[in-house]
C-alpha cells in the first residue's frame, strides 16, 4: 500500500523574507495582485508592509479586506466578485488562517465556477482544476494555512465550520517572515501557538500517521515547547522566527495525515459561539488527550513525546502516569502563555452540548482520532471542560 504526501512548491523563511515577493511575482509573469487581508491587519499597518513592496516595484494590486475572524461563505463569494472585477492573475494573502483560508476559497471558486455555492467544497473535495495561484504570507504562527491542503469556512446558516480538504488549493509560494509575526498581540500569539501544538500532537497520534509525518510532528512539538513562552511573553526575535518554522513544519505533517477530535469539537465552538480557533483548541486539548490516552497505543505515543521534550523518565512510567504528566505539561505551557479559560468562559451552555456533539460527529477531523468516539463521549467531554479546568489536573 502506497503513502501519498503533498507539499507546496517553494517557501522562504526568516526576518524580512517578504522582500522576495516582488521578484517572485515578476519572474512568474504575474501582472496584477488581488491582495487579501483582514481589516484588523490593515488598521494595524501590517498589510502596509506588503503593500509598500508592491508599490515600490510598481506592481498593480486591489485590496480585499472584508473578512471575519472565522471567515464565512459570504466572505468568499464577495471575494470572488471582487477578484473578477480586479482582473488580477494572482492572489496574495496576508494574515492568519482567516485571510489565507478565504484566499484559498476564492482561488478555488475562480477556477472551478461549478463550486460557486462554496458549500459543495465541504469535506474531501474533488475539484477538477487547480486554484488560481495563491502566494501566502502568514502573520500568525499557528494555522500553517500557507502550506496545507485545507481551509476552513463557516456556514453561518447551518452554524458549522466546513473543513475543505483539496490538494488543488495549496499555495504556490509561502513567505514566512518573522517581522510580520512580531506585531501579533500576546493573546493572539498564545492562541495561534497552541493551535500549532494541537496540530502537531493530533497529527502525531492520528490513525493515518506515518514515518514522514512523525518526523515533522515530533520536531514541531519540540520547537513549540521550547520557543512558545519566550515568543509570547518576551517577544524574543529568535523565538518568534522559530515558532514560524515550527507551525509550518506541523502543517506539512497534518495536511497529509489529518487531525482528531480536538478539532472536531473546536470547530463547533467557533461556528456557534465565534470562539477563536486557537483558544478553542487550547482549552480542549488537555481534556481530549486525557480521553485519548486511555488507548494504550496512544499512551505509548505520549511517552515518546515526553521523552523528546525533556522527560526521559517517562520511559519508566506506567500509562496513567504518562497521561497525567503529558496533560500536565500541556496545561503548564498553556498557563505560561496566559490561556487558562474553559469553554464556559466563551459562552458554552450545557443545553447546547447535544447539538454541538451532533455537529462534532459529522466533522471531517473525527475519523482520524486514534480512539473511537460516540455522541455521548462528545457530550461528556464538553461537560468536563465546562465544569472544571481539566488542564490543571
Amino acid at each position: 500500500m502506497s503513502t501519498k504526501f503533498v507539499l507546496n512548491e517553494t517557501s522562504y523563511f526568516g526576518k524580512g523574507a517578504r522582500e522576495e515577493l516582488a521578484n517572485e511575482i515578476k519572474k512568474r509573469g504575474f501582472t496584477k495582485v488581488f491582495l487579501v487581508s483582514d481589516e484588523a491587519l490593515v488598521e494595524a499597518g501590517v498589510t502596509a508592509k506588503v503593500e509598500e513592496i508592491l508599490k515600490k516595484e510598481k506592481i498593480k494590486y486591489k485590496l480585499y479586506s472584508k473578512i471575519k475572524p472565522n471567515p464565512t461563505i459570504k466572505n468568499v463569494t464577495d471575494g470572488v466578485k471582487a477578484c473578477k472585477l480586479s482582473k488580477a492573475d494572482v492572489i496574495v494573502a496576508v494574515g492568519g488562517g482567516s485571510s489565507i483560508d478565504t484566499a484559498k476559497g476564492i482561488a478555488i471558486v475562480m477556477t472551478n465556477p461549478d463550486r460557486a455555492d462554496v458549500k459543495s467544497l465541504n469535506g474531501l473535495s474533488n475539484t477538477q482544476n487547480k486554484a488560481m495561484p495563491v502566494i501566502a504570507l502568514p502573520t500568525t504562527a499557528g494555522t500553517a494555512a500557507e502550506v496545507t491542503i485545507n481551509y476552513v469556512i463557516t456556514d453561518e446558516d447551518a452554524k458549522i465550520k466546513m473543513v475543505c480538504v483539496d490538494p488543488n488549493d495549496i499555495p504556490i509560494l509561502s513567505i514566512v517572515d518573522s517581522e510580520l509575526m512580531a506585531s501579533m498581540p500576546k493573546s493572539l500569539a498564545a492562541a495561534t501557538g497552541m493551535d500549532a501544538l494541537t496540530h502537531a500532537v493530533e497529527g502525531y497520534i492520528t490513525k493515518a500517521h506515518n514515518d514522514m509525518s512523525d518526523m515533522f510532528h515530533m520536531k514541531a512539538i519540540q520547537m513549540i515547547f521550547k520557543y512558545l513562552p519566550s515568543a509570547v511573553n518576551e517577544k524574543n526575535e529568535e523565538a518568534i522566527e522559530k515558532m514560524g518554522m515550527a507551525q509550518y513544519i506541523a502543517g506539512m505533517g497534518f495536511s497529509n495525515v489529518g487531525l482528531g477530535i480536538v478539532h472536531s469539537m473546536a470547530h463547533q465552538l467557533g461556528a456557534v459561539y465565534d470562539t477563536p480557533h486557537g483558544i478553542a483548541n487550547a482549552m480542549l486539548l488537555p481534556t481530549v488527550m486525557r480521553f485519548n490516552g486511555e488507548d494504550p497505543a496512544t499512551a505509548q505515543r505520549f511517552r515518546e513525546i515526553l521523552v523528546n521534550i525533556g522527560r526521559p523518565d517517562a520511559e519508566n512510567l506506567n500509562d496513567q502516569d504518562v497521561i497525567n504528566t503529558f496533560v500536565w505539561m500541556i496545561s503548564e505551557l498553556s498557563k505560561a502563555v496566559g490561556i487558562t479559560q474553559t469553554i464556559k468562559d466563551y459562552g458554552a451552555k450545557e443545553e447546547d452540548f447535544e447539538m454541538l456533539a451532533d455537529k462534532a460527529m459529522q466533522d471531517p477531523c473525527k475519523p482520524g482520532n486514534p480512539r473511537e468516539v460516540s455522541k455521548e463521549d462528545f457530550i461528556e467531554l464538553y461537560k468536563l471542560n465546562k465544569k472544571l479546568n481539566a488542564r490543571l489536573t
